[in-house]
């Protein structure tokens, strides 16, 4: 799969541009971190969809040092980056190379979380994936999205991009960097915040809500009964 090939592709150095490629990046993992709702010292099971290198799930690590994290990935070499990190944790982490998009997820979480990743599927399977999140809740569990939106029309997603641009650019992301970006981009399939806010509700979640926006990223989440 050509997504697969991208990601396998910038493995090496994808996370040393996060915050140039990434406006507002604190408040963005920030916001979905705060939004866990389970006290700091708690035992919980965490999955992270499109985990990559293992970035929020690093972050997470931080504030919820006693969870253990499931990792799933489309591309490899990603998720080899995530073992280098945390291969003084091997207890702590587990890895599995899936499509998410279409397989089972791999067992029940009191936590689902996704960052930058769930804007690759078409409209279908993320509403397929929402309902197998959902299946896939402890009761009283959360699943958490921080993830590219599309503009509601084409002049506000035209202004969306024209700000991500000028934005990383202020930031000095290099033309390499910027261009890996734009071609990852080519394949994704961004869908407007509203509709993937109603599609939580349609498949049982409760509480759906953004809690942060900035441009065209979000942060939303919704919660199992």
């Amino acid at each position: 799969m050509r997504i697969q090939q991208l990601f396998d592709k910038a493995a090496q150095t994808y996370d040393l541009n996060r915050r140039q490629l990434i406006h507002g990046f604190d408040d963005f993992y920030g916001t979905a971190i705060d939004i866990i709702p389970y006290p700091a010292n708690a035992e919980i099971e965490i999955l992270d969809l499109g985990a990559g290198t293992g970035l929020l799930s690093a972050m997470v690590a931080q504030v919820y040092p006693q969870a253990t994290f499931t990792l799933v990935d489309i591309a490899g070499k990603m998720l080899e980056q995530a073992r280098q990190r945390f291969t003084n944790k091997p207890d702590q982490f587990r890895y599995q190379v899936m499509d998410y998009a279409r397989e089972p997820l791999p067992g029940n979480y009191h936590v689902i979380m996704s960052a930058m990743s769930i804007h690759h599927l078409t409209d279908a399977d993320k509403l397929g994936l929402f309902g197998r999140v959902c299946e896939g809740l402890h009761s009283g569990g959360i699943f958490i999205n921080a993830d590219p939106i599309l503009g509601d029309t084409p002049a506000i997603q035209q202004h969306y991009h024209n700000t991500w641009l000028r934005k990383v650019k202020e930031q000095g992301v290099s033309k390499t960097d910027l261009s890996a970006a734009l071609e990852r981009m080519t394949e994704d399939k961004c869908t407007p915040l509203d509709i993937q806010l109603a599609w939580l509700r349609q498949v049982g979640l409760q509480d759906v809500h953004c809690w942060y926006k900035n441009y065209g990223i979000a942060v939303y989440s919704g919660r199992k009964e």
